[in-house]
This record gives structure tokens, C-alpha cells and sequence, in this order.
């Protein structure tokens, strides 16, 4: 069934079980408002998954039948869509324009590459780091798709003399654009602004719990699985799946990088305007939770994105005549991502005022009798590979409420679940349709489905793994939380 049947039907089917659920289901306990929030929670994930309109669209969908069915007030519901998360990416957002505005990602890249690059193996080391690394702070689309025409450019130049009539570019080329996706959603997880799913669950957490995850205390967990993760790839990636030996030479790759450092010319004003604002803003978000708050209570993630925009609507470029960030640059924003965030967050909302959150939870209690640690895998294998399949934010805004709801049932702390299964969100790698960045390095024609679900799955595993033993075992410690205990 290709995709247009699937929009087709789930257009009607949506809709068909929202009714079926509203006016046919009485299950027990339940209020009439919680049976409402399920019907329409029911709707929008029919709709999210089958892509039967645009998903941002279908985000839309609450303002209008949460306050219909009496669900939630208007004023309640859209402010979901304003919620501080919502509004810090929206900054993180427009200062990532500006990078991309003045040419500035580029430049980190080439530098990074050029500094790691000396043979195969580290050129493709090179392009993983300084996709990983713009991919903390910038769209993991974005990222790739500015990553692809140089290593293409890259991959062209390279030669294997002692025998030429070896597939030697088609090799690097296979392992370098798979390096490239995985790396742009890897280093998504390092950070609270990388990736969406990441401030889907800062959100549902704040909607729930009134609990801040600052953006230091992400970076502590989210850094060291993102690290780990980068190395495991590119290992894997050079070692075994396209080993190279150890007598390959190539000719042309750190020439072709320096050629294009070369062509970007000496470092501009902008650049440099828009390096020190960067910098200065992602420095406040690491220091604020523990050293800015001192000075200023009230300072939070959100104000120092707002802040970092503020200013450079304000600072001039060299020219005098135009600013580092102007209207026009920063209106090309993913808004469609924001209100997607909106209607997530209004669904936790829902869940938790109409009592349906506890209702799931109470459908639960077998649960139980499973050991944590093995429902946590369980969970976390779940998500990563549904998430191939589907949006891994739409994925995250429908799970995460539920989860939450488990988490009560299981008596267990929800962070648990709910941080495991954020993080294997980000983590799909078998498929084409997975991720923006899988579809980008697929597009170059390096790669057929078999190469990329083969190193996928390895990948898949390989993060399953790590998540499910960094939750169990480090985020414990870093958070001061006990996993075993249901706190609220």
C-alpha cells in the first residue's frame, strides 16, 4: 500500500474511530471528559501516522476539539502552542539561521574536517564530528543537506592507484553519506535544542510535573551517549562494514576540503559577530542553572534564546545597511515543527487535567510483576523501531503522555521511560524514510535500501543498548533520582 492509499484511508478513519470512541465506548471509571481527551487523542495519531493532512496541520486539531467537547478552556489549550519550550526553539531556530545566513556552518565544518582529516578512516571521522557538532544546535536536515555536496566534491577527488579498477570512491562514498546521516541525528541528542523530541519531553515534563530539565542538565546526560554513539558509528563504519586497508591511499580528499576553505575566503565580520553571539548564548545555557541564576532568579533557557535573537536583529553587519539576522531570514523557520510542539503539549495537558493520564496508568498494574530494567528495553526497542516508520516527534508527543501514565501503574520514576524513549526516537538508521537526514544521503545515489537497512540495524541495536544502560544506570546519578520510586 503506498502512501497516498494509507493518507486516504486514515483521512476517514480518524474521524470514523474518534465517533466510535466518543458515542459507542463506556469504559469503566472513566469520565466523560477523559473518554473525549482518548477520542480525540485517538484522531490526531491516526492522522499523524497516515500523514492524512500535514502533520503540522494535523497539530491543529486541538485548539479546535478539546475546547468543542469541554475538554480544556481555549485560553488553556493555546497556551500550549506559546509554552516556553515551544518558544526556545523557536530561538534556537532563528540564531541557527543566522549561522546558516552568514555561511558560518560551513566554515566549522571545513575547519574540523581539515584539522581530523589525514587518511580515509579520518576524513570520514572529520565529516562525522563536524556533522555531529552542528547538528547540537542547528536542524539535522540542514546540517546534512549543507554536508552532502562537499563530501560529495570529497568523494569524486578520490582515487585508489594501486588498483584502479577498484570501486574504491563507491566504497568511501557508502560509508561517508551513511556516516553523514547518522552523525547529524546522533549529535541531535547532545543537546535540549537539538533535536524536537528533545523539548517534546522538556515540555510534557513541564506540562506534567513542573519540573524543569535545564539545558546543562540534558548536555550532562545527552553529551556522553551522543559521544559514544559517534565513536561506536564510525567505528563500525570503517572497521567492519566498509573496512579499508591499511595500505589505502587516496588522492584529492584533504585537498578538495582545503580548496573549498579556500573558496569561502578569509573569515568575514559576520561571521565573526555571529560566532561571539553564539557562543556567548550557548555559554549562558550551560552556566545559567548554576552560576547566572544567582545574579538573575528568574533567568530560564528561554529567555537566553529570545535574548541571543534580541540581539542579533540588533548588531549590524559589516555594511551598515542590513543586520546579522533580518526579518526575511528568520521567517524561514520550520513553523510547522512549533505547532507540532503545540499540539503535543496540549495533549499531555489533556491527559493530565481530564484524569485520563491515571486512568491508562490504573489499565497497568500487571505490570507489576516485569522487572523495570526489562520493560525500560522493551520500551526503548519499541520506539526505535516504530520510529522508522513514523514521525519520531509525532511518535514522542504520543507516547510520552502514556508513558508518564505507565510509569504511575508500574510505580517506578516516569523520567525512566519517558527519557529512554525520547532518546531512541532520535535513534532510527535502517530506513530512507526514517529521518530527514537518511532521505538527504540516500537522494546522492551512493546508496541502495540494503546498504543503509544492513548498517541500520547495527546501529539500531547498538543504540538500544547504550540508552537502555545509561538510563538504568547514569541518569540516576546524574539527576539524583531513584528509577524505583513513582516521586508525584
Amino acid at each position: 500500500m503506498n502512501q497516498t492509499n494509507t493518507a486516504k484511508i486514515g483521512l476517514f478513519l480518524g474521524p470514523i474511530l474518534f465517533l466510535g470512541i466518543l458515542f459507542l465506548l463506556q469504559p469503566k471509571d472513566m469520565s466523560p471528559e477523559a473518554l473525549a481527551m482518548l477520542a480525540v487523542t485517538t484522531w490526531i495519531a491516526v492522522w499523524w501516522i497516515t500523514e492524512a493532512i500535514p502533520i503540522a496541520a494535523t497539530s491543529l486539531l486541538p485548539l479546535v476539539l478539546l475546547p468543542t467537547l469541554g475538554v480544556l478552556s481555549m485560553a488553556n489549550t493555546a497556551t500550549s502552542y506559546s509554552h516556553p519550550m515551544v518558544l526556545l526553539y523557536m530561538g534556537g531556530f532563528m540564531i541557527a539561521m543566522a549561522i546558516e545566513k552568514w555561511n558560518l556552518h560551513k566554515r566549522i565544518a571545513l575547519t574540523i574536517i581539515a584539522f581530523i582529516g589525514t587518511n580515509i578512516q579520518r576524513i570520514i571521522l572529520g565529516f562525522m564530528v563536524a556533522t555531529a557538532f552542528l547538528s547540537m544546535w542547528i536542524s539535522n536536515t540542514a546540517t546534512s543537506l549543507m554536508m552532502l555536496p562537499i563530501a560529495i566534491a570529497v568523494v569524486t577527488q578520490l582515487s585508489s592507484p594501486e588498483n584502479p579498477h577498484e570501486r574504491s570512491p563507491n566504497k568511501i562514498g557508502k560509508a561517508l553519506m551513511l556516516g553523514i546521516a547518522y552523525s547529524a541525528s546522533i549529535g541531535g541528542v547532545a543537546t535540549l535544542i537539538g533535536t524536537p523530541t528533545n523539548i517534546i519531553l522538556a515540555g510534557v515534563i513541564k506540562e506534567m510535573y513542573q519540573y524543569e530539565i535545564t539545558f546543562s542538565q540534558w548536555m550532562l546526560f545527552g553529551l556522553p551517549i551522543s559521544i559514544i554513539l559517534l565513536a561506536i558509528c564510525w567505528v563500525y563504519l570503517v572497521k567492519f562494514a566498509y573496512p579499508f586497508e591499511k595500505d589505502f591511499a587516496i588522492h584529492g580528499g584533504k585537498e578538495e576540503i582545503h580548496a573549498q576553505l579556500r573558496l569561502l575566503g578569509p573569515i568575514t565580520v559576520e561571521e565573526k559577530r555571529v560566532a561571539w553571539v553564539f557562543g556567548l548564548v550557548s555559554l549562558s545555557w550551560i552556566l545559567r542553572s548554576f552560576v547566572l541564576q544567582d545574579f538573575i532568579p528568574a533567568l530560564d533557557d528561554t529567555m537566553i534564546a529570545i535574548a541571543g535573537v534580541l540581539v542579533l536583529f540588533v548588531i549590524p553587519s559589516s555594511d551598515r545597511k542590513t543586520k546579522l539576522l533580518d526579518w526575511k531570514t528568520a521567517e524561514r523557520i520550520p513553523w510547522g515543527i512549533l505547532l507540532l510542539f503545540g499540539g503535543g503539549l496540549s495533549l499531555a495537558e489533556g491527559f493530565k487535567e481530564t484524569g485520563l493520564a491515571s486512568w491508562i496508568g490504573n489499565q497497568f498494574v500487571f505490570l507489576d510483576f516485569i522487572a523495570f530494567g526489562l520493560f525500560l528495553l522493551i520500551v526503548i526497542t519499541a520506539v526505535n523501531f516504530l520510529t522508522e516508520i513514523t514521525s519520531n516527534v509525532a511518535t514522542a508527543s504520543m507516547l510520552l503522555p502514556i508513558l508518564a501514565a505507565v510509569s504511575y501503574a508500574m510505580g517506578v520514576h516516569p523520567y525512566g521511560l519517558m527519557v529512554g524513549a525520547t532518546m531512541a526516537a532520535s535513534c532510527a538508521f535502517m530506513l530512507p524514510v526514517a529521518t530527514p537526514p537518511n532521505a538527504v544521503v540516500f537522494g546522492s545515489g551512493y546508496l541502495t535500501i540494503p546498504d543503509m537497512f544492513k548498517a541500520g540495524l547495527w546501529m539500531n541495536i547498538f543504540s538500544i543498548i547504550l540508552i537502555t544502560f545509561f538510563t538504568l544506570f547514569i541518569l540516576p546519578l546524574l539527576w539524583g533520582i531513584d528509577l524505583n520510586v513513582y516521586p508525584f
